[in-house]
Order: structure tokens, then sequence, then C-alpha cells
């Protein structure tokens, strides 16, 4: 086996491609489907793959789940989820047969009111920590991050060594637009989050989420006011 065909492990055992391999992957998945990018993560990386959807939508989680049936989607419940996006997140796994498995936080971080004078606080203990717990003991992880969510993704690779946590990252939605979300949803009669037809187009935690701010940037009804654009997972 050639050197770009082995995993670098990283002083935390974590496991990263080679920049070799990074870069020619990333090349031929520009012109790859979404569908063959994570079939592609299934079979490299098998049973050490995760998968994580905000189930702001059922997109990703339906291209998971008929590209490797019966791979498990994993939700993080912050416990300030809106109801809409659990009740969303199952009615989605029943109607395509599809396994969603809920993490929280830890068990000794209770509803308070952080998020009223630190969001990036809340955030860390609620989101990222159960996140990085997911990880742990994994290779590669899945996201429905895409460039065109905002300024700050506009440059997200499809294949990405995460090195803070040692773990391949896997966008396989990143060079899709939202009219290829609009036109995936629809060839395959997927449900809509409830709160879409409200006006909401990125969908958070109910304390940090209000309708867009600005008509062109989806993500601008999160953290309104504040100097925030992401929660920490894809920094």
């Amino acid at each position: 086996m050639s050197a770009t065909e082995l995993h670098l492990t990283t002083p935390d055992g974590g496991h990263l491609l080679p920049r070799d391999e990074l870069n020619r992957r990333n090349i031929e998945f520009e012109s790859a489907t979404p569908g063959e990018i994570i079939a592609w993560a299934a079979d490299r990386f098998g049973d050490r793959l995760v998968v994580t959807s905000s189930f702001a939508d059922a997109v990703l989680a339906h291209l998971a789940w008929s590209a490797v049936p019966g791979i498990e989607v994993v939700l993080i419940d912050t416990t300030y989820l809106f109801a809409e996006t659990l009740w969303f997140a199952d009615h989605a796994a029943d109607l395509f047969d599809g396994r969603v498995r809920v993490i929280e936080p830890a068990a000794d971080v209770a509803p308070d009111n952080q998020w009223l004078e630190d969001t990036p606080g809340c955030c860390a203990r609620r989101k990222v920590e159960p996140l990085n717990r997911a990880l742990v003991g994994n290779a590669a992880w899945v996201t429905g991050l895409r460039r065109d969510d905002s300024l700050s993704r506009a440059t997200a690779p499809i294949l990405a060594n995460d090195l803070m946590r040692g773990i391949v990252k896997v966008n396989p939605m990143a060079n899709w637009t939202d009219a290829d979300v609009d036109a995936y949803t629809i060839e395959h009669c997927l449900p809509v989050h409830p709160m879409t037809g409200r006006g909401y187009t990125s969908i958070g935690c109910w304390p940090c989420t209000i309708p867009p701010r600005n008509d062109d940037d989806a993500r601008s009804g999160r953290w309104a006011g504040q100097n925030r654009t992401e929660c920490g997972l894809h920094d």
C-alpha cells in the first residue's frame, strides 16, 4: 500500500488524510454527487464515520440514508432546539426508514440563562462538547456545510483535515447552491421543516434564531445583533 493510501495518525490518536490524497480527492469530488462522496467516505472509513445534521432540512439525512442504508444520523439536541426540529427529525426518519441518534449536553448542563450574556460559552457547552464526544474514536465526520451558506463558508473544501479534532471532515454538499437543495427536495419529495414556511432560512436554537434580517444572507437571523456567524462546530 502506498503512502497516499495510508492515514496519518495524530498525537491524540486521530486519523487524517495525506495532503496529496486530500488535494486529489477534492479535485475529483467537485464533479461528484454528494451521494457518491458519502458512499466513498463510508467505504473508506467504515463504521468510524459519523454523520451529523441540524435537521433544518432533510436533505443531508436523506442523502446519507440513500447512499449508506442503515447509517445513523446524529442530531445534537442543545435542549434549546425548537420543538418542531425534534419532531421533524423523527418524521424524516419515519418516512425514509432512517436512523437518528440524539445527543444531548453533558448530564450536569441544565437549562440556564447563559445564552443571554455568553452565547459562545453556551454554544461550547451545548453544541461543541456533545459533538466532540460523538466524534471520539471515529475517523471522519460528514456535515451539511455549504459554501453559499455564508461568506465565512465560501471557500469550504469538500474534504479537509480537522486538525483540532484529529478527524477527516467531509462536506459532500459544499458546492451545492440553494437551488440544488430545492431541486433535490422536490425530486425526492422530502418533507420541509415546519418553520421554513414561517420565514426561517437557518434554524438553530430558539433563543438565538429569528427570520433573516438580510434577504441575501440566510444565516443573518442567527445570533442577530451579535458579531457571530458560527457556533463553534465549524470554526
